[in-house]
């Protein structure tokens, strides 16, 4: 039996050989409490003026296909 690294080996090989690649991502954990205090200190210092601002500004520009 091949080893685990022949095995992830050969199934890269052959994601690459259909087109795709691997991409890995590595994100704040969001159970841990210091992650969790740090997002919500910034969201305390969000400006509900500017978010509303924000979101109308969004709202403007956003393209919707209500032809379906």
């Amino acid at each position: 039996m091949a080893s685990a690294a022949e095995r992830m080996k050969s199934m890269r090989a052959r994601r690459r050989q259909s087109g795709l690649r691997e991409v890995r991502l590595v994100v704040a954990d969001a159970r841990a409490a210091i992650t969790r205090e740090r997002i919500a200190a910034q969201v305390a210092r969000l400006s509900p003026a500017s978010e509303q601002d924000t979101l109308e500004w969004i709202d403007a520009v956003a393209e919707f296909d209500e032809t379906r």
